[in-house]
Parts: structure tokens; sequence; C-alpha cells
């Protein structure tokens, strides 16, 4: 093995030991165009790559529960609550976007993680409570996505089963079969080395992602204009006729988490800035193509959501493409299903990446004299050999367990609304309001009790309000699902 490959191993092919701030070697004498200031291959990421990695992680399956969310809050807090959300995800992210480098946005030294950025302006306990959070939301989204592919993979079985035996046919599935087979593919995919070697697979979920929203916008609109349509109200759901008042109470709660988390992936962007080049700054790239990702989103979600209300009222489905409030087309149904499957293979790596390289770096710097976590074994193929890829024992090892085991545990734990739900609210104040909000505070110097000062923590209040109301409501539901649940033998 070559110094250089070692070197690499050793560094995790990502940065910093999890929980520290890393710092770079200096950068290659002789102006080498290969490697950027840091000493590492050249990025060469762009607003188009970046903003492809943000609708991936950001167009996922909370877009599908959108209409359900919509029917909880009514027609007035519905669309308002979207479009609150999706301010503050891109003012925040604005905020976190500035952080990548410490000092000088341009030559600054880079933070390659979101923990390297907390390190850099705050103290150690919030240090690991970023940790706790940002990982603790990576794993369980990496579940959620399971469970999501695995309901869209059944439709299609489903919906293929209605067209020819009728709507009243018996056609439950089990969705365990579906998750391990997602889990098997994980598994290959799991073995690309890094981020910046998935930029084809996000340009290709956000194309998937694209094409399944648009068919769940195309056919809300046509069942709003062909009808029959559900009853929708200004307030949503109504008490005494579709629940009870404290179901309502719980639902609009939960249903601020589902919204939530269809905004969150403030947990990856340090790590998508650092796929982008520079010059220019990379706060200004992300900046540009947080816009772009959080606009494009902003519209699709307004349109799922508010036609997916018009479409079926108060009795909207949590999951408008799986959940069975479209029959036919049936042939569309399933290219829509099939799209969601192949985009959350995409979501579920981009997601997972941070995972694996924080677990990667902190074994190589804790062992670096252990050839079996640093040594990359090189596997040739095709004539001469020039085809191939290395291999490193210790990633093919770890990475299969997590997805075997995050794969287990959404067997065990298949509730989609209620999963979303508690997703979204542990992540969303943490990650993108509180840490955002208090890393520029420190890094402007903000006096406290000065208005600005009392402007972002009270915005960082009410949004802790919100997570923690939206925690509870999930917790709430998956226990009433788990009543009704026995894993392996409940078709959904």
């Amino acid at each position: 093995m070559t110094k250089d490959v070692e070197m690499a191993a050793r560094n995790g092919g990502n940065g910093a030991v999890a929980g520290e701030a890393y710092y770079p070697p200096p950068p290659a004498q002789g102006g080498d165009a290969d490697v950027d200031d840091d000493g590492k291959q050249r990025r060469t990421g762009t607003v188009w790559t970046a903003s492809a990695h943000i609708i991936t992680a950001v167009i996922g399956s909370g877009v599908l529960s959108l209409a359900w969310a919509t029917a909880q809050l009514g027609w007035v807090v519905g669309p308002i609550t979207l479009m609150l959300f999706a301010a503050i995800t891109y003012y925040t992210s604005g905020l976190l976007a500035d952080c990548y480098r410490a000092g000088d946005p341009l030559t600054g030294k880079r933070n390659y993680t979101y923990m390297d950025a907390v390190a850099s302006y705050l103290s150690r306990w919030q240090v690991w409570a970023c940790g706790v959070f940002q990982y603790v939301n990576l794993v369980g989204t990496a579940i959620g996505y399971t469970i999501t592919a695995s309901i869209s993979a059944a439709a299609i079985n489903k919906a293929n089963c209605f067209h020819k035996n009728g709507r009243a046919a018996d056609c439950g599935v089990y969705d365990s079969m579906y998750m391990v087979v997602f889990g098997v593919v994980q598994i290959f995919f799991s073995q690309v080395p890094n981020f910046h070697d998935l930029w084809w697979l996000s340009i290709l979920a956000a194309v998937m992602s694209f094409t399944y929203a648009s068919i769940a916008v195309g056919l809300s609109l046509a069942q709003t204009i062909s009808g029959p349509t559900g009853k929708a109200t200004l307030t949503g759901t109504e008490v005494g006729v579709d629940v009870d008042s404290a179901q309502k109470i719980w639902l609009a709660f939960q249903a601020l988490g589902d919204i939530a988390f269809a905004y969150s992936y403030s947990m990856i962007l340090i790590e998508i800035q650092d796929t982008v080049r520079s010059p220019p700054a990379e706060n200004k790239t992300m900046k540009k193509a947080t816009l772009v990702g959080v606009s494009t989103t902003t519209a699709f979600y307004m349109l799922c959501g508010c036609l997916g209300y018009a479409a079926f009222g108060n009795g909207a489905k949590g999951n408008i493409l799986t959940g069975f409030g479209f029959y036919e087309p049936y042939w569309l149904i399933d290219f829509a299903n099939v799209c969601i499957v192949v985009h959350l293979v995409g979501a579920y790596q981009v997601f997972c990446q941070p995972i694996f390289a924080a677990v990667e770096t902190f074994a190589a710097a804790t062992w670096p004299n252990a050839g079996f976590i640093t040594r990359e074994h090189r596997v040739a193929a095709g004539n001469g050999k020039r085809l191939g890829f290395n291999l490193n024992l210790f990633r093919l090892t770890w990475r299969t367990a997590f997805v075997m085991v995050s794969t287990l545990l959404a067997i065990l734990m298949p509730f989609f609304n209620d999963i979303l739900g508690f997703l979204g609210a542990i992540g969303f104040w943490p990650l993108t309001v509180y840490f955002p909000v208090e890393m520029y505070i420190r890094q402007r110097g903000i006096p406290r009790y000065t208005t600005r000062w009392v402007a972002l923590q009270t915005l960082s209040f009410l949004c802790f309000l919100v997570s923690l109301a939206a925690a509870v409501a999930s917790i709430e539901g998956v226990t009433e699902s788990l009543k009704n649940y026995v894993p392996f033998k409940t078709k959904s």
C-alpha cells in the first residue's frame, strides 16, 4: 500500500475525527492543480450538484404525507405552516453555510462536518449534543427510508392486484420481504467510499423525486377536477365527525412533525458544502444552492399538500401514492412507486455517508496501524487490469452490519406517519435552528439582550416548542400503532 493511500485511509476519506475539529495538512507545494488548499483532492461540486444533493435529501418520502398533514391543519394553517417552515429552513441554512470555514470565508480553516463547525464556535458539551442529535437523526432517517421504500414496493403489487381483482379484493401484502431486498441493494451501494463519488446517484434520485412528485400533483389535480372530492374545511379534520378533541390535538402536532421532516437536511448541509469547489467562496455557492433547493421543494410541497387535500379532503391518506387514494391508472401509480424506490436508494446513501465517514475516521485515528481498518486492497478487473476498485475490509464489514441493523429495526416498527413525525421533531429544532443560531451569534459577536439577539432566541424558543409538541404527539402515535402490530404477520 502506498503512503498516499495509507494517509487517505487514516484520514477516513472525509476529514475530522467525530467530535473534534480537524486541522488539515498544508497545501501541496508547487501549485498542484489536483488538490485544494487543504491538500485533499480538488472538489468539483457546483451550485447544480449541491442543489441536486439538497433536492434528493429534501423531496423524499415526506412530500407524500403533506396532503394528510394539510388535512389535520386545514386550508388556513396548513399552507401558512409550509411557508413558515420553508422560510425558517432557508434562513438558518444560510447561517450554517457561513460556518463551513472558520474565519475568512475563502481561506479560513475548513470544517468538514457539522460537528466540526460546532466545535469551532461552541463548547464541548454542545459538540457532543450535536453529534447525538445529528447521528440519531441520520440513523432514524435511514430506517424511515427503508420503511417508505418497502411500502412503495409493496404498493406496486397491491395496485396490480386491485386492477385485476377489484377494489374490494384482499390485496394486503407483507412489507418485510421488500425491506430485506432494499437492504441488500443498500449493502452494495454502501461500499461507495465517500460522498464525492455519489453525485451521479444524487442527480438520478433528484430526477426520480421530481417525477413522482409531479405524478402525485397531476393525479390530485385530475381528481379535483373530475371528482368526487372529499370534504375540505378551513380548520381541517372536524371534531365529532372525523376525530375526537384529543385526536385533533395529537394529529395536528404530528402534522407539524411531518412538515418539519419534509424540510430536514441541515444535518448534512456541511457535508454537501464540502463537495463544492472554490472560488467563489463555498458559502456563496451553498446559499444559491439552498435557494434553488428550498424554493423548488416548497413549490412541490404546496402543490402536493394543497391539491392532495382538495382531492381527498379530511380523509386524505398518510401517503397519497401508497394509501390508495388513487387506483387508476394503475400503471402510472406503479411507475410513480418505482420512482420513489429508486429515489430512496439514493437518498439513503446521502444520509448514511456522513455516518460511515464519522465511524471510519474515528476508527482510523484510534487504531492507525491496524491493517484491517486502514489498508485498501485493489481489486482489478478487465483486460490489463485497468478497471477495478479499492476494497477496505473494515468498510465492507461495518457498513454491511449497519445496513442489516437498520433494516431489522425498520421491520420491527413500520409506522410511516408516526416515524416521519418523530424524526422531524427530534431533528428540526437542534439541527435546523438551535446550533445555526448559536454559531451565528458567536461568530458575529452579537451582544446579549440586543434586538437581534432577542429575535434570534425567540425564533429558537418557538421552534423548540413546536419540536417538543410534535415529538410527544408522534410517540403517542407510535404507541397506538404498536397495539395492533405483530412483526412479520401484519399486512399493509
